[in-house]
This record gives C-alpha cells, structure tokens and sequence, in this order.
C-alpha cells in the first residue's frame, strides 16, 4: 500500500495498475510499477534507499544525475553506428520536478525507467554471456571514463577499500555476539583463520595509491552479473543497471567485481562449497569483452594490478559478509539465521580458488 502511494507521487501518464516486489537485491526495495492509459502501457522502476546502507541517499541521485545525463547524450552518438543499441536508465522526476521523493519517516524514493525487452541473470550462462557482461562494464566504463570525479559524490565512503572492511570486521570480534559465534561454529573459525592469513594483502590497492601507480576514476561500484541486462532478441549486451554505488574509486574493483560475480558458476549463494570454483574458461570470456573497450583507457599499471583485483575482490566480499554476520547482521539483508556465513564461506573458496589458478590466469592476463 505504501509503495502503491509513492508511486504515484511520479510524472508517469496512465493510472496505477500494481506496484509489485522486484529482482533479488540485498539492500534496497525495490518494485515494479506498472501504469496504463486508454491506448498504452508505462512500467517503472520504484526503489525505496535504504538510509542504514546509504547515509545520504541524495549524493547517489546527484551521482546518477551526472553519469546518466553524460551518458544519453554520448549514446544517441554511439548508437548510429553500433552493432546494437546501447541503454542506460532515465530518472522519472515527481510530479513537482525533483528527481526523487521524501516519504513521511524521510526515506527517499526514486523511480527509474524500465529497460524494456531485456533480462538478466544472477548466474552466468555461458561464455557468450560472460563476453557480453565484460563488454557492457568495458563500454560504461568508457563512457564515463572522462567525467571529472570531482563532479562525484561518494555514495558510501570507503567503499570497496578492503582494510576498512577489515576494521570493521575488528571492531565486530570484539563483541560477546561474536565470540560466541566463533565459539560455536567451526566454520566460523575457519573464516577468520582463512582472512587473518591474508591480512597484509589487503592493503594492496592503498599502497598502489600512495605510491601513484593506481589513481581514482568514475567507477560503477556494483557490476556484478545480476546487473548486466542482455537483449531477449539478439542476445547481446545493452545496459548496467544499478547505479547507486557510482562513485570515484579503481576501474580495478569494478572488473574484479564483475569476474568474482561472473566466474563462479555456483553463484553467491552455493549451498555445496564443492562447486564453487574459479572458472577460467568464463575468465578469458569476459575479460576479452571487458578490453574490448577497456583498452582505451588502461595504462600499464593498470594491467599490472589486474591479477591482484581477480584476488582481492572476493576475498574483500567474503569479509563484508563475515564481519556482517558477527555484527548480527546488520547491512545485508539475509533468509535465513547464517545466510551472512553461509555467503562468506562461497567468497573465501572463491579466492582460495583464484590463488590456485594463478600461473593460468596470469597467462590469460598476458
């Protein structure tokens, strides 16, 4: 019902029809709204910014005022000659011209436009898949490749810094809550055996920073598999949806994002630990669409941190969930009592595997 309510508080023609749950993403709410007049048919996209994971919801929707605006414009351009038709979401403004609204407890609502005739998938599903979800992030990432990050905001400060992630998971084992978790549960142990051994690595991005070999750009943040959409009738790329988490940040955790999503074909919530594993095979897949843009603006020391990205990501991932399953989770959303262990537990397989599988990822990297 309250959802119903807000919906309508938007510039869309027609009269509401349903507003219904949507997708499967682990922090906001989101719903489709589906709109219809005498002759057509409207459908958006109606999120509710969760205030507990995003602290200043309004830095995200100027974030996406600026990529998207730059974005529709360079598009109209790059389709005239393109072998598809790329997309990206437009903002619906309220009906008084803002780009979001405020409900009555001040959360804020957004409404973006539904890509139309498109699907995505939460696992890949083959190869042409996997090259396809590299060639859309290489593709954004160029698009936004030349907006200034002094025009951004940070939807979530020290996002994808990994030793925060660290500190954090820190502060949650000084807690009774965790000491009794890791008390009971031997799988516990071994995800902080497992971390703890890896520690000084995690700082590997930071001290690129420092020594200047590595330096911030626009990033997408969230370019897991989930968020690539693929055209139903060609089979090809069309957009990334999800653009909370644009921010400045390394190119590098967007696409170590996107292949720890993409080159598990377990998928994040595996049940058997067994079938999780690197799949170099979907990696050379989606790395060669990822450079088929890319190139442009990759330096040399960008190729040099790109086996450390394939690592660190889901090593990182697997802390968030740890540390959020100590702390009582708190951040993601969960189904059940040790979903947060449960997801931890694939993302440390995950990188375990990764190392395995160095010399031959190091060969594809070239």
């Amino acid at each position: 019902m309250r959802a119903s309510l807000i919906a309508k508080q938007f510039s869309v023609a027609g009269h509401l029809v349903s507003v219904e749950p949507f997708g499967s993403g682990n922090v906001n709410d989101t719903y489709r709204a589906i709109f219809r007049t005498t002759f057509s048919e409207e459908r958006f996209i109606l999120q509710r910014v969760r205030r507990a994971v995003f602290p200043n919801p309004e830095n995200i929707m100027r974030n996406m005022r600026v990529v998207t605006d730059v974005c529709h414009q360079k598009l109209e351009e790059v389709n005239m000659s393109s072998d598809r038709i790329w997309q990206l979401p437009k903002i619906i403004q309220t009906r008084d011209g803002q780009d979001f609204y405020y409900d009555g407890d001040g959360d804020l609502w957004r409404a973006i436009s539904n890509i139309a005739s498109a699907v995505s998938y939460e696992k890949v599903q083959s190869p042409d898949h996997a090259y396809e979800s590299g060639m859309v992030l290489g593709h954004f990432q160029k698009l936004i490749s030349d907006i200034p990050c002094d025009q951004l905001s940070y939807a979530i400060e020290g996002f994808h810094i990994t030793p925060i992630y660290l500190s954090q998971l820190d502060e949650a084992l000084k807690t009774p809550l965790a000491q009794e978790l890791l008390e009971h549960s031997r799988e516990a142990r071994y995800c902080l055996k497992f971390i703890e051994a890896r520690r000084e690595f995690c700082s590997t991005f930071e001290n690129a920073k420092k020594l200047g070999e590595l330096s911030l750009r626009p990033t997408h943040g969230d370019p897991k598999v989930g968020n690539i959409l693929i055209d139903e009738k060609t089979g090809k790329g069309t957009c990334i949806v999800d653009l909370d988490t644009i921010q400045p940040g390394l190119v590098h955790a967007d696409i170590g994002d996107a292949v720890r999503s993409c080159c598990n074909p377990a998928g994040e919530d595996a049940i058997d630990l067994h079938s999780v594993f690197f799949d170099t095979e979907l990696f050379t897949a989606i790395y060669s669409g990822y450079m088929t843009y890319a190139k442009d603006f990759f330096t040399e020391n960008d190729h040099k941190y790109m086996f450390d990205a394939i690592r660190i990501l889901p090593l990182e991932l697997g802390i968030r969930f740890f540390a959020d399953y100590l702390a009582g989770d708190v951040y993601f959303k969960t189904r059940y009592k040790e979903h947060n262990l449960k997801r931890a537990l694939v993302q440390l397989k995950l990188a375990e595997s990764v190392e395995a599988r160095e010399g031959k990822i190091r060969k594809i990297l070239g």
